[in-house]
Formats: C-alpha cells, sequence, structure tokens
C-alpha cells in the first residue's frame, strides 16, 4: 500500500489496584498494564518509525489520558503508563522531528467508551458529570476528531504537544 502515513496509539487497558492489594495482585497490575499501555505502543511505534524513516516523514499520535496529570489513586499503574506515554511522545517528537515525523498526544478525560462504561453508571456517572463545564462525557467522536486534526497537514508546530481533552473538569470546583 505504499507506506504508513499516520500511526494512532490507542492501546490501553484499566483496572483498579490498591496499594493494599497482596502483593502479587499489585505486581500483577503493574506489569499487565505497563505491557499493554507503554510497552505495547513502544514496540509497534519503534517499528512503524522505521518505515516512516524510509519515506521520508509521518505521523503518531499517541493516546493517553488525564489520569497521567490527575493521578489515579485506585489504578496507579494506569496513570504511571500513561505519564509514561506522554514522556515517550515528548522524546520522541524532539528526536524524529529532523526526519519530518510529528508526534503527539491527546490526554482525554472521561469518554463514553466500552473500558468507561462499568464506572459510567449510576451514582458514579453523577459524579463524574459533576467535574465536567458541560455537565456531560465526551464522545468517541470528539476523541476521533482531535486525533484527525493532530494528524492533518500544516500543523507540524504543534509536535510534543499532549492536548487535553476533558470539557474544562480541570476547572471545575
Amino acid at each position: 500500500m505504499g507506506g504508513i502515513d499516520i500511526l494512532v496509539n490507542n492501546a490501553g487497558v484499566f483496572w483498579e489496584h490498591s496499594i493494599t492489594n497482596p502483593f502479587e495482585q499489585w505486581q500483577e497490575a503493574w506489569e499487565s498494564i505497563l505491557r499493554t499501555n507503554l510497552f505495547g505502543v513502544a514496540y509497534v511505534t519503534y517499528w512503524t518509525v522505521q518505515q516512516m524513516l524510509r519515506q521520508g516523514g509521518g505521523c503518531i499520535v499517541n493516546i493517553s489520558s488525564r489520569g497521567a496529570f490527575r493521578g489515579e489513586p485506585d489504578a496507579p499503574a494506569y496513570g504511571a503508563s500513561k505519564a509514561g506515554l506522554n514522556a515517550l511522545s515528548q522524546s520522541l517528537a524532539k528526536a524524529l522531528a529532523p526526519h519530518n515525523i510529528i508526534v503527539t498526544a491527546i490526554a482525554p478525560g472521561w469518554a463514553e467508551t466500552d473500558m468507561a462504561q462499568p464506572y459510567l453508571q449510576g451514582e458514579s456517572r453523577e459524579s463524574i458529570l459533576a467535574h465536567s463545564s458541560f455537565r456531560r462525557i465526551a464522545t468517541p467522536e470528539e476523541v476521533a476528531r482531535t486525533v484527525l486534526f493532530l494528524a492533518s497537514e500544516g500543523v507540524d508546530f504543534i509536535s510534543g504537544a499532549i492536548v487535553d481533552i476533558n470539557g474544562a473538569s480541570y476547572l471545575c470546583s
């Protein structure tokens, strides 16, 4: 098909794991979550970049999370994996700019996805909505449109940015 122009790394697993859990459960959560959310992205990115280097450029958009910035007390491996993804994105943005490869990340807050569904029901949903200035949850289409924008021609100087998609939830009291 001629090459790879755009890579969107949308890998993510999440589950709660408390520091008070038995060590084996704690260890399993950390290893599994980092293996998917960070190592998987790094490995796919490595091989994709080899192709992009041969073809003279490309674009990588990584899907992070607002949990990378606010912490995840009930799922610290998730927050850490997404913070690591942000650092990977910014490191690669600097390393790959001379090769015409643009690297960005987006950090959605709550979105209506399968992974979020167990948390977006009942009283939990009301609590989550209370933190949104729009009093709603983001749609997958809103996240996708942001990815599309970051993968568009003419936005090269946004490389290295991490774009929050959280409905101004950081600004709510």
